[in-house]
């Protein structure tokens, strides 16, 4: 348990400012801490040092997120001839007061080497801009003055920390204001929390007084939503599993993009390490995948033999895609993947401007970059993960998502993994909007509108995996003979003709889905079993089915499996309002709960279970099923 006292309470506060700021940190980047003490077991006083844990973001760090390490044997690390990665972890996590507490930083010797009580670390854009230059030694060392100190790039780690170690011999650390570690990012340091704190500001200010503005980008051009799918697909089976595409216009890339050497300078690597992680070294210019994949596995095979024992191959995939047709595009295995590789090369973007405006634009070589990518921390980690969700980097359209059984089938697949384009006339669809959750304001009986929210949602994700229709309406009971003009033809248009119309609008997305399109209509009890007075219900329920079964013959061809589901009984949706519930009870004789269990299983069939179904019936159970009807019913005497 982190013991909370105020020298921490302060590391907290201006850890959560500097992570606030992404020209400083960048997702999970940068890493800060605190000396003090703390009683063990034997009540003897012992001197910590409370570095930043592994997992946790600057933004909204808390006291536990800063491991408690035995500042002793930290300090007695540093004066190792060498010490590999894992015997590091090893030996920080030995070092813990606190076996619950999370993983150290890497960095967590450099740290207790700097006798300051407080110590700050980022990635400032500006001082890995000012160092990322042909002629950086020298502007870093005019922009700041002999008061910082200014480090060759050495990898992260112990042998970062046995170089501060060995320099620090010369140097008395307490008549600098800050370090400097050219391609890395800044450490600031001082005995009071927020000294620290307007030191480090200060000197990231005085850095980018000395950059040049980011020229203004070109206008960002229209996109053809297929083209994105096309280039989906092939990213996708480069992977080896299906990823979504983010783009993005208005930031830095789009001057990039306008560059006539763009094809050169975003070659050279990343601003910084760590991005390799969740960019690769280079993005991919124009839309060769072919041509991409073969030089990643070239970089691969040059530099395999820097990795000691087995090397886990990282796909060959790009993360970051810079065409001057579809302009900046992001891919990852989820959209939190996609939208964190596209923050990091925004920022790249800037950085490679500014530095050639300069000196030009120098950073890691490849050989530096492949030993951060394919490091044996990072190569562990890799190894460690389980699977991933079933639907991860998939996307999905439901409609009538705003409620009931729609939004159920879109919260079943979005927590299966999918990303989830959600229509619906409500324009409640849109309030719980977030990276893989797409509301778009559509009445599916206005044609125009479902194309244009197909063809929109597709492009927000890059494709279309799974069809989910799941909006109709019910209209009141009345019998044939007189039958109302007005609810005849609204039935018809929404449960029908709005059906027709949403499955031609995605078919062409479906049929370039990464794992073979799917289709599962929301359809119903009434088809096999009308019920008296449901003319217009059960009549367009069926010509939706006929519609389900003839697309089914029509896209096998194209892989594309079509099947229905048809529950009854579901009275967790807005249709069903308690009033109704007891005046259908109280007509059969019954209580309402018997009245909810009125089939051959006695069971209550909730919108969950409908939407647990349908995201059954999208996965790999029913690959080789396709025309299908599958009732979830609770049986019924009137279909067995």
């Amino acid at each position: 348990m982190t013991i909370h006292d105020d020298a921490l309470d302060a590391c907290v506060r201006a850890s959560r400012t500097l992570g606030s700021d992404p020209s400083l940190v960048l997702h999970g980047g940068g890493n800060t801490s605190v000396k003090s003490t703390r009683t063990d077991v034997t009540g003897e006083t012992v001197e910590v040092v409370l570095t930043k844990g592994s997992g946790y973001d600057l933004a909204s760090i808390v006291p536990e997120g800063f491991t408690p390490l035995r500042k002793d044997r930290v300090l007695a690390l540093a004066e190792l001839e060498s010490l590999d990665d894992v015997s590091l972890v090893n030996e920080l996590k030995q070092a813990s007061m606190d076996a619950s507490a999370p993983s150290a930083s890497i960095e967590a010797i450099l740290h207790a080497l700097i006798p300051h009580q407080f110590v700050l670390h980022t990635h400032a854009d500006a001082i890995v801009t000012l160092t990322n230059q042909a002629d950086g030694e020298r502007l870093t060392a005019e922009t700041f003055g002999e008061d910082v100190w200014v480090l060759p790039y050495v990898k992260p780690g112990f042998a970062l920390a046995r170089q501060v170690a060995v320099a620090l011999a010369d140097v008395d650390v307490r008549s600098l204001r800050g370090i400097v570690l050219r391609n890395h990012g800044l450490f600031t340091f001082a005995d009071d929390a927020e000294e620290a704190l307007a030191t480090h500001l200060e000197l990231v200010r005085t850095a980018a007084a000395a950059l040049p503005e980011i020229p203004d980008g070109g206008s960002s051009p229209d996109v053809d939503p297929l083209a994105l799918a096309g280039l989906r697909k092939e990213l996708s089976e480069a992977a080896g599993a299906p990823m979504v595409l983010q783009r993005r216009t208005g930031t830095a890339v789009d001057a990039l993009l306008g560059r006539a050497d763009i094809g050169e300078i975003t070659q050279r690597g990343p601003l910084t390490p760590e991005h390799v992680i969740h960019t690769k070294r280079v993005p991919m210019v124009g839309t060769d995948v072919a041509a991409y994949v073969a030089g990643y596995q070239g970089y691969v095979n040059e530099h395999r033999g820097l990795v000691g024992g087995e090397l886990t191959p990282i796909d060959p995939a790009p993360r970051v895609i810079l065409d001057e047709t579809l302009g900046f595009l992001t891919a990852g295995r989820t959209v939190k993947a996609a939208n964190v590789a596209a923050d990091i090369y925004e920022h790249t973007a800037a950085g490679i401007l500014r530095a050639e405006a300069m000196s030009g634009f120098r950073t890691l070589s490849p050989a530096e970059a492949f030993d951060i990518e394919y490091w044996v921390l990072e190569q562990r980690k890799l190894r460690a993960k389980g699977d991933p969700p079933p639907f991860a980097g998939e996307v999905a359209l439901v409609t009538g998502a705003a409620s009931g059984i729609g939004r159920a089938c879109a919260q079943a697949l979005r927590e299966a993994g999918a990303a989830v384009i959600a229509l619906d006339r409500d324009a409640a669809v849109t309030e719980a909007n977030a990276a893989d959750w797409y509301g778009i304001v559509c009445d599916v009986s206005d044609a125009d509108a479902v194309r244009a929210a197909v063809a929109e949602g597709a492009g927000h994700f890059g494709g279309l995996d799974i069809l989910v229709p799941a909006a109709g309406v019910f209209a009141a009971s009345h019998p044939i003979d007189g039958f109302p003009a007005e609810p005849w033809a609204k039935s018809l248009n929404v449960n029908v003709t709005g059906l027709l119309t949403l499955l031609g609008a995605a078919h062409p997305y479906l049929a370039l889905a990464p794992r073979q399109g799917r289709v599962v209509l929301v359809g119903s009890k009434n088809v096999p079993a009308p019920g008296q007075g449901a003319a217009a219900y059960s009549a367009s329920k069926a010509a939706a089915t006929q519609l389900a079964r003839v697309a089914a013959l029509e896209w096998a061809p194209d892989g594309i499996r079509v099947n229905t589901v048809n529950p009854d009984a579901v009275f967790d949706t807005a249709l069903w309002s308690p009033e109704l519930l007891e005046q259908r009870a109280a007509k059969y004789g019954m209580s309402v709960a018997d009245y909810k269990r009125r089939n051959l299983l006695r069971a209550e069939i909730t919108s969950a279970d409908v939407g647990d179904l349908v995201a059954a019936m999208c996965g790999p159970l029913f690959h080789a099923t396709t025309g299908a009807q599958v009732p979830i019913d609770g049986g019924s005497d009137r279909i067995v």
